[in-house]
């Protein structure tokens, strides 16, 4: 199995979204079922407007630390970044309406289930630098390459 670099460290390597669309920044906790990252939008991030970003890019944050979360999955196993596909959220609260330019925020992700046909669920939150809650959800996802995998 591969030796995974110390944390904090980049994400790019383990989402398969690219450039700019690449919305997080870097891994900075990762456990079997959880994973934390972090990001600071600035002016040029894809989806500014001069309010700050939008409440809703928070369910895109959290559905790319659940596909980071899975790259590193892959990449114990060797393998790259695969793509998956968020069929579905429920209970997304994001009370801030829009997140502030230049401020960092933390993305976190449990993994609460994951069936053998390639259906997952996530918890996740988005939170303020002191750890005050921005928005949370859950996040169903599918695995297309899991199918008919083993059960982890």
């Amino acid at each position: 199995m591969p030796d995974l670099p110390d944390l904090p460290c980049p994400i790019a390597p383990y989402v398969p979204h690219r450039q700019a669309m690449c919305l997080l920044e870097r891994l900075v906790a990762l456990d079997d079922g959880f994973l934390a990252a972090e990001t600071r939008p600035g002016p040029d991030d894809p989806f500014a407007t001069p309010r700050g970003i939008p409440g809703w890019v928070g369910l895109e944050w959290l559905a790319q630390a659940v596909a980071a979360w899975a790259g590193v999955e892959a990449a114990r196993r060797g393998e790259a970044p695969a793509v998956g596909f968020l069929v579905g959220s429920r209970r997304y609260c994001c009370p801030v309406g829009h997140f502030a330019l230049g401020r960092r925020v933390r993305v976190e992700v449990n993994l609460d289930f994951r069936a053998d046909n390639g259906l997952a669920e996530f918890h996740g939150r988005v939170l303020a630098s002191g750890g005050e809650p921005l928005a949370e959800g859950r996040l169903q996802v599918f695995e297309p390459h899991r199918r008919g995998a083993s059960p982890a």
